[in-house]
């Protein structure tokens, strides 16, 4: 859990230097907005495909040996000159961990897993580090920052194979009348995207970005996990069964070894009393992209039309 802590003190401390470099540049190349027009502003629109994973309780590495997922989405950008962009995009995408694939013995014990799709919009100010343009530059980094809101709804497998939504079971006692503190967390929140990548200018055309994107989000519950553990009898009578079976699943481990005598192995681990650690309160969770982004040429002043005209064949001229 320390590793986790550290780690996102150091996220957040590139996420807050990325937020505040972004208004220094940015009010420097607004001063040439209204100078040479050409190729200052323009529209992009495109496609974004990579990678996805997540990082939380359930998976304590920012870069694991698992849980990477497929993404996907649509961008539009409008750069108002060749330097500073405003960007709004959807990606979907589905991040998944387990405790069976850690390396961390305790955390194989607590036997806990997620699955959720994700469904993101974002605004961020996009940031070229050097100018790019048509008869300029063509490749320049960059970097990005903004909010996005998102969807999720974690789900887990019981031990008959069947999902199992986790957000209503209250596995952490979630808006029980005797644990006040703890209120049923909702399933849209709210993101601090930041990352930068590389951009290429291909032919006159179409940019292409490489991009890696951090999400830092105001939910620890991404996972569906984040506190203590409550009272077993207490959350089963208040929720059934099968809220406690999906709280704690520790005891659904086979071939466990009882710690007081290593030669049992049928040993089921006794239900968790309260207060009893299950996740870091400390750390919210977040998730990540690695991306390729596809985007279409288009000037802003006079828009598909007027690109349409001056660069596309005869045939489509006509119709403009």
């Amino acid at each position: 859990m320390c590793d986790i802590f550290k780690l996102e003190v150091v996220l957040k401390r590139i996420l807050l230097s990325v937020l505040l470099v972004i208004p220094l540049f940015a009010g420097a190349q607004l001063k040439d907005i209204y100078l040479d027009r050409y190729d200052q502003d323009h529209h992009e629109f495109g496609i974004t495909l990579g990678i996805a994973n997540y990082y939380g309780d359930l998976q304590p590495k920012l870069f694991p040996n698992s849980g990477y997922m497929p993404m996907g989405g649509i961008v539009y950008k409008y750069f108002v000159n060749p330097h500073l962009g405003f960007r709004f995009g959807a990606s979907f995408t589905r991040l998944t961990a387990a405790d069976s694939l850690s390396n961390i013995a305790t955390n194989v014990d607590r036997n806990l897993s997620f699955t959720t799709n994700l469904f993101e919009i974002h605004s961020v100010l996009e940031l070229n580090l050097w100018p790019i343009e048509i008869l300029k530059n063509k490749v320049t980094p960059y970097i990005f920052g903004g909010i996005a809101a998102f969807y999720y709804n974690p789900y887990a497998n019981d031990t008959n194979g069947n999902r199992v939504y986790l957000r209503p079971l209250s596995t952490e006692g979630q808006g029980l009348p005797m644990y006040p503190d703890r209120k049923p967390y909702s399933l849209v929140n709210i993101a601090f995207p930041f990352g930068g990548g590389m951009k290429f200018f291909i032919g006159k055309s179409f940019f292409v970005t490489a991009e890696m994107g951090f999400r830092y989000t105001n939910t620890d519950y991404l996972d569906d996990v984040s506190k203590s553990y409550v009272n077993m009898d207490t959350l089963a009578g208040y929720k059934g069964q099968l809220a406690k079976r999906m709280s704690f699943r520790g005891n659904q481990l086979q071939n466990q070894v009882d710690p007081n005598d290593p030669s049992n192995h049928n040993y089921h681990y006794p239900n968790p009393d309260y207060g009893f650690q299950r996740g870091d309160p400390k750390s919210n969770d977040w998730y990540w992209y690695g991306n390729l982004t596809v985007t279409v040429y288009l000037k802003a002043f006079g828009g598909p039309r007027e690109y349409i005209k001056t660069r596309c064949p005869g045939f489509f001229s006509r119709w403009w």
